[in-house]
């Protein structure tokens, strides 16, 4: 940052720290980019947003920073809080439209009710049935704590390992890759396994809860 840098990818939070600190000045930025827009304008992020980026930002100037807005789910609230930044001949470019089926027709959906206290049981028949002794599985949980007591629960009759947050980089590539490579065949991850993987031979995901 003290020598100059042409691009900067950062989360709000630490952005925020360095601009505070005066260790990064943003007066003169060219362009801006918002990933994931509808979760970095909601209530959580919106005010660390609007702070960053004031310096940047002056009401009616013809040299704001040029702003992109990046989401695969855009609310209609998302686009009236994006108007504070863009100019008012703005582009939308839906890759969606007006399609209600937006996942692959080619899978089936199935929704199974049970007890936590059953949950193990039926996840592993479930895997049996619906992936076989060979095929490869993802099971979803909402924590660190459910992804390593699932992982090494006996009632799953398939090799597992867990994914999280609190296992270190080096070692989830090393999961990944075992399980691209078929080394075990459940993977029992939290939401940081939920995006930018691609292992076509997945043959079943499983969302141990209704995904929030």
């Amino acid at each position: 940052l003290k020598s100059g840098i042409d691009v900067l990818v950062g989360t709000p939070g630490r952005i925020k720290d360095h601009v505070e600190n005066s260790k990064l000045e943003l007066s003169s930025v060219k362009h801006v980019v918002l990933d994931e827009v509808d979760h970095m304008l909601d209530m959580g992020f919106a005010e660390q947003v609007e702070e960053i980026l004031g310096s940047s930002y002056k009401k009616g100037s013809e040299n704001n920073p040029q702003t992109l807005l990046f989401s695969a789910t855009c609310p209609r609230w998302v686009y009236d809080v994006a108007k504070k930044y863009m100019r008012d001949e703005y582009e939308q470019i839906d890759l969606i439209g007006k399609k209600t089926q937006r996942t692959a027709t080619t899978v089936e959906h199935l929704a199974i009710q049970c007890r936590s206290s059953q949950r193990a049981g039926v996840l592993g028949d479930i895997i049996q049935v619906y992936s076989g002794s060979r095929g490869r599985t993802i099971v979803f949980c909402e924590t660190k704590k459910e992804a390593n007591e699932l992982a090494m629960n006996a009632s799953l009759k398939q090799d597992a390992q867990s994914l999280h947050g609190d296992i270190p980089q080096k070692q989830r590539e090393i999961t990944l890759k075992g399980f691209r490579n078929g080394v075990f065949e459940v993977l029992i991850a939290t939401n940081v396994a939920a995006r930018g993987l691609d292992i076509p031979e997945v043959d079943l995901v499983i969302q141990c809860s209704p995904p929030k």
